[in-house]
Order: structure tokens, then C-alpha cells, then sequence
């Protein structure tokens, strides 16, 4: 156990080095979001309740896209080029090398949480977040979350040409129903519904709560256990369906 940990810890680490070193994955990373969030915060300057709206839903976006696109992304890409298949057939424990793989998306993540509370708080009057352990209940939950089902989401990805029309397909109508750049109880009954059904608009809310609205974990029980519902589904799938042989389709 404690070999295998080491070795997850290694991986890590060795994916840290190799995001780093790829400008191109970091700005989509990390810049895009804030682009987004300054360029509403500029469109509506002045207009503090939807700035309020738009803040958290920014770093709910940047959270599904640092966890679920990048991992449905890369996991597509590493099968598909053979390198899980290499992976397989040398001695360290697969478990170890997908822990690897998704701490460093789990660590993008944290960072982007931290980047966004920041700019919140500096240029948007947002403030210092209200609940701090809301804050980090709902990250750590919504990151495993997203992480699962963007793992489990690679396994319907035909092959790597595909992956990015597959990932935009899910994200796009995701992010613009789940209420990132509006209220959501402001759309229609209809959209309101699918986002109900939906992780983000949880997350979403449950960011809200610690971030603006101040209300508690136990006024937001209900979120975090449909957000940890679809955490489950998707680890059930990533685990169920994952492959190490590429499917050349």
C-alpha cells in the first residue's frame, strides 16, 4: 500500500513537471476562465447581484473543465496512443498511475479555486467566502466528482479524433444550463428541470452558498448529496469500463 502510494505520489509529480511545460494546457487551464470571468465582470460592472451570480458559476465551469474535460481528454489520448497499454505491462500498479494521473487534474482544480476566490475577492466584491469549509466540502466533492465522470465519460470516446467534439458536446450545453453565467431559477421551467438533473448546478449552488449567500451545510445538504450520487455513478463506470488497450475505431 505504501509502494503504491509513493509511486501515485512519483506519477504526480511527474505530471506536474509535463503540464507545466505546456503552455498551450495551461492557459486553457487556467487563463480562459478568468478571460470569461473578467470579460462578464466588465459587461456588468456596477450590477453586484449578478456578479454575485457569475463569480461562483466561473469557478464551477473551471472546475468541470480542469477535471472532467481534462481527464475525459487525456485519458482518450493516452489509451489511444498506447501508452495505458505500455503502462499495463510494466510493474507499477495501475491503480497508482491513474491516482497519478488524477491528482494533477485534482490539482489544477485547487488551483483554480484558489485563483477564482481571489479575483472574487479583489475585483468583483465578492468578498472573502463566508464558509470556508462549505468552500472545501463542496470542492473536494465536486472535483472527485467531475474527475469520476470524466474518466468514465473517456470510455465512450470512439478514438482521440473524436475527443474533443464528444467533450464540447457534454461541456457547452453544461456549463450554459447549469446556470454559469445567469441564475438558473430566472430560465425557463423546462431548463430549470435538466439542471436540477444536473453535478454543476449543485456544485454551483453550493459555491454560491459559501461564497455569497452564507447559507450552511445544512441548508445545502440536499446539493452535496446529489453532487456525491453522481460521484458515485461515476467512479462505479470509470472503474467498470476503463481500458487499457486502444480502440483504433
Amino acid at each position: 500500500m505504501a509502494d503504491g502510494a509513493a509511486l501515485a505520489y512519483r506519477q504526480w509529480r511527474l505530471e506536474r513537471r509535463m503540464f507545466w511545460r505546456n503552455p498551450t494546457a495551461a492557459f486553457f487551464s487556467f487563463i480562459l476562465p478568468l478571460l470569461f470571468l473578467f470579460l462578464f465582470g466588465a459587461i456588468f460592472s456596477g450590477d453586484q447581484k449578478t456578479l454575485n451570480v457569475i463569480v461562483p458559476g466561473i469557478l464551477g465551469m473551471s472546475v468541470m473543465s480542469t477535471t472532467f474535460n481534462a481527464l475525459a481528454m487525456n485519458i482518450t489520448f493516452l489509451r489511444e496512443e498506447g501508452v495505458l497499454k505500455r503502462i499495463h505491462g510494466t510493474p507499477m500498479p495501475q491503480g497508482s498511475y491513474v491516482a497519478g494521473v488524477t491528482a494533477n487534474a485534482v490539482s489544477n482544480a485547487a488551483v483554480q479555486v484558489v485563483i477564482v476566490v481571489l479575483a472574487g475577492r479583489i475585483f468583483f466584491g465578492i468578498g472573502w467566502p463566508k464558509d470556508w469549509l462549505e468552500l472545501a466540502v463542496f470542492g473536494a466533492v465536486g472535483v472527485v466528482t467531475l474527475a469520476a465522470l470524466g474518466i468514465a465519460f473517456s470510455h465512450v470516446i470512439p478514438n482521440l479524433d473524436a475527443a474533443p467534439a464528444y467533450t464540447n458536446i457534454v461541456f457547452l450545453p453544461v456549463i450554459f444550463i447549469s446556470g454559469v453565467f445567469y441564475d438558473v431559477d430566472t430560465a425557463p421551467q423546462f431548463l430549470r428541470d435538466i439542471a436540477q438533473a444536473l453535478p454543476l448546478t449543485h456544485v454551483i449552488d453550493g459555491f454560491s452558498a459559501a461564497m455569497v449567500t452564507g447559507a450552511s451545510l445544512a441548508d445545502t445538504g440536499g446539493d452535496l448529496a446529489v453532487v456525491a450520487a453522481w460521484g458515485l455513478f461515476g467512479v462505479v463506470f470509470a472503474v467498470r469500463g476503463f481500458s487499457w488497450d486502444a480502440r483504433r475505431a
